[in-house]
């Protein structure tokens, strides 16, 4: 019988590998001028509700209030596409693109000496970033640069596009770990003092721990914080965010590299160390953000758990009414 899954698996693939074979033999502003034109189609062909544009509309009006407009909003929303489109892109040319030779042509650098104190210090260190800005580009460069990392990632659902991406890590000199099951790989890194990657900002859950994100709570990952506590790690909170094109001055794109906070877990003293930890860099990661909420992918449901309310306080809330009545 044929195996329908793998079938789609395989076309999936080829249609992926053909769109590779035609973004590297575009020039750079064509293939920009393609990212556009597939974000312009998402955007404003699609329908809404395949696009998830309520869900990032209600997202960036949490975060931002009234700051935002509603055709600011909307603005904000298509640039996402254009910019998700354009990493894509920026993926594919990259093995290609950046090499040790060019990096501080297509890297602006901003962070503190003490990063590359802490790589060096024989101290594991959790670089962690968000669904923000070309994510893929900077543990790259820390590749380059001769810093390896576990890079921890879903595996995506199609063997073979999760096969491609996990060679394109390794090409750099990164171990590709499973998010789910691979929590073995990642102690096992960490206790040998070496260093993981990986993205903080989805939700955890019921069970996860809420801390405020842009002013609200949102379920957050504590295990980072542990691990960081109990392997005396440092976190650093990270980001690559696109610069504005000069393509007369330059071959290819142009990044900020910067650490948002290097959190030395060693110095906290609060009686509370994993809720203050996971604040800290979730903060760090909303200041981030902030610097270019266009780059940030706003269509996951990042404030879909909501704290639990102890059914005590629940029934005493309930009772106050009845009494007043009374």
């Amino acid at each position: 019988m044929i195996n329908w899954r793998m079938a789609r698996y395989r076309l999936e693939y080829l249609v992926f590998r053909t769109l590779v074979c035609i973004v590297r033999c575009l020039p750079v502003r064509e293939s920009v001028a393609l990212a556009k034109c597939l974000a312009f189609f998402i955007h404003y062909c699609l329908p809404r509700k395949l696009t998830r544009y309520q869900v990032a509309s209600e997202n960036l009006r949490t975060a931002f209030g009234e700051e935002l407009s509603e055709k600011e909003i909307e603005q904000t929303i298509y640039q996402m596409w254009v910019h998700l489109f354009r990493m894509v892109v920026e993926i594919i040319q990259l093995p290609r693109k950046l090499h040790r030779g060019n990096i501080y042509e297509v890297m602006k650098f901003d962070y503190p000496p003490e990063l590359i104190t802490a790589l060096c210090s024989g101290r594991p260190v959790i670089l962690l970033s968000g669904h923000y800005g070309n994510w893929e580009m900077a543990v790259s460069v820390f590749g380059l640069f001769g810093f390896p990392m576990g890079v921890v990632a879903r595996e995506l659902d199609n063997p073979f596009l999760n096969k491609w991406f996990e060679k394109f890590r390794q090409s750099t000199g990164h171990r590709a770990m499973a998010k789910s099951g691979g929590y073995d790989d990642m102690i096992a890194t960490i206790e040998r003092r070496g260093h993981l990657a990986l993205l903080g900002d989805q939700d955890a859950g019921k069970r996860g721990l809420f801390v405020d994100f842009f002013g609200k709570p949102a379920s957050t990952f504590k295990s980072i914080a542990l691990l960081a506590l109990e392997y005396r790690a440092y976190i650093c909170v990270g980001y690559s965010r696109r610069l504005p094109d000069h393509f007369e001055n330059r071959q290819w794109v142009h990044f900020e590299l910067g650490c948002e906070q290097l959190i030395d877990s060693t110095q906290c003293v609060s009686n509370d160390p994993v809720g203050e930890i996971t604040q800290q860099f979730t903060t760090a990661l909303e200041r981030a953000i902030r610097k270019s909420p266009e780059q940030y992918f706003w269509v996951h449901r990042r404030w879909k758990s909501q704290p639990r309310v102890r059914a005590k306080k629940k029934r005493l809330s309930e009772s106050l009414p009845e009494k007043k009545a009374a």
